[in-house]
């Protein structure tokens, strides 16, 4: 089963039962390049390297470098921290504490260019391959229990750290197919839907009814009274795709090990983006820069000597809550649909800790009914969020386009 937390977690693989997706890897050369970095093996005969070209660097002052069995051993020590898992010699002498020797000498730039020929120098993974023994049995076994279920992301532009985060390039996540495919779906009902109504005749099945309803409400009750008149008529398309964009990423969440990348603030915060590029095109498109930015203060028919100290304050005001609204919008996105796995992932808790006791018909009742429930409330907040992330998109669009 997959974890629940991976809905609402970016990464570079889809994760499914272990028992559809088996890892038969048969040798080292079998692993991705990033997996054969993160072997213990690998760190540390990356290491012995690393400290070798310390030694022979005539730019880096290792005089008060400790000794290199100590060194090594602090090193070992310092990765038993969970949050240091799998990091490298050179990150540990760049960010652990006692490391100060190295740390101070890299405010130069002359050390910052010998320490990055240092670690490029360390760094070999196909001499690593040919010059140390193959990986035992045991090893690739256990790496292949790790990876069941994990259906990597092939990677032609960039290369990984791990299977969270990206070494260099770039990189392709989970989350960036789910949101393509979306998008293909949302293009595909358009492009479907347009040629539909070219031929102007009635709408005819259920889905091309569904669609028209959707797209007249959206007009009628959000565009037109948020937005104001026919004007508002030219954002429709906008709106729709907003509202069906963010459903979809919604509803993915849904789908077993799948995942909402709408769980994932990059992209709630990207959305809020786009809205605060309509609004800032449109509203200047209407009324000029300099109009634009004078239409934030309201006329209040202040004197001058009244308007010269309060009206650059309430300017800075209004700039700083156009932006603030603007990020809220990503904010209260991204809250509500963690909020909703979060709820599943406790209940999934609860029903774990109960098992533990042994009382398995609670168990049961916990695990399904709740899960039930709780999956029936995420359902109706996915159709709710992405109409008020929409609703707040056209009425933020509508303020910017009329005076105050």
């Amino acid at each position: 089963m997959a974890s629940s937390l991976l809905h609402i977690k970016d990464g570079y693989y889809f994760e499914v039962p272990k028992a559809l997706k088996r890892s038969h890897r048969e040798s080292r050369d079998d692993f991705p390049e990033f997996w054969v970095r993160l072997d213990e093996g690998y760190q540390f005969w990356e290491a012995e390297r690393l400290l070798d070209g310390l030694e022979v660097s005539r730019a880096i002052d290792t005089s008060a470098m400790p000794a290199r069995e100590e060194l090594l051993e602090q090193y070992k020590h310092w990765r038993h921290d969970h949050v240091n898992f799998a990091k490298p010699l050179d990150v540990f002498l760049e960010q652990a504490k006692g490391q100060e020797w190295l740390q101070d000498q890299l405010n130069s730039e002359s050390v910052q260019q010998a320490w990055q020929t240092v670690r490029e120098k360390a760094e070999n993974v196909e001499e690593y391959k040919s010059s140390t023994p193959a990986w035992s049995e045991e090893k690739i076994e256990q790496y292949n229990h790790q990876l069941d279920g994990k259906i990597l992301i092939p990677q032609p532009f960039g290369q990984l750290k791990n299977l969270y985060e990206k070494d260099s390039g770039f990189a392709i996540s989970k989350f960036m197919i789910i949101e393509f495919v979306v998008a293909l779906i949302v293009a595909g009902s358009f492009i479907w839907l347009a040629k539909k109504m070219r031929g102007d005749i009635q709408p005819r099945g259920k889905l091309w009814n569904m669609f028209e309803a959707v797209l007249l409400y959206f007009r009628d009750e959000v565009a037109r009274p948020a937005i104001g008149g026919k004007e508002a008529d030219k954002f429709v398309p906008f709106l729709w795709t907003l509202f069906l964009f963010i459903l979809g990423l919604n509803l993915m969440g849904m789908i077993p090990w799948v995942g909402a990348p709408t769980g994932a603030f990059g992209v709630t915060l990207g959305l809020a983006i786009v809205t605060f590029c309509t609004v800032l095109f449109f509203g200047m498109k209407k009324f000029g820069v300099i109009g634009f930015w004078k239409n934030q203060v309201p006329d209040m028919g202040l004197p001058w000597y009244m308007a010269i100290v309060i009206v650059p304050m309430i300017f800075a005001i209004e700039v700083l809550g156009l932006v603030i609204k603007h990020g809220v919008l990503g904010v209260r996105l991204l809250a509500n649909m963690v909020a909703g796995h979060l709820v599943l992932l406790a209940v999934m808790g609860l029903a774990v800790a109960a098992a533990g006791t042994g009382t398995w018909g609670a168990t049961a009742v916990i695990a399904v009914v709740g899960s039930a429930l709780f999956s029936c409330l995420e359902l109706f907040v996915a159709f709710l969020q992405a109409y008020i992330f929409t609703f707040l998109s056209a009425l933020f669009i509508g303020m910017a386009i009329h005076h105050h």
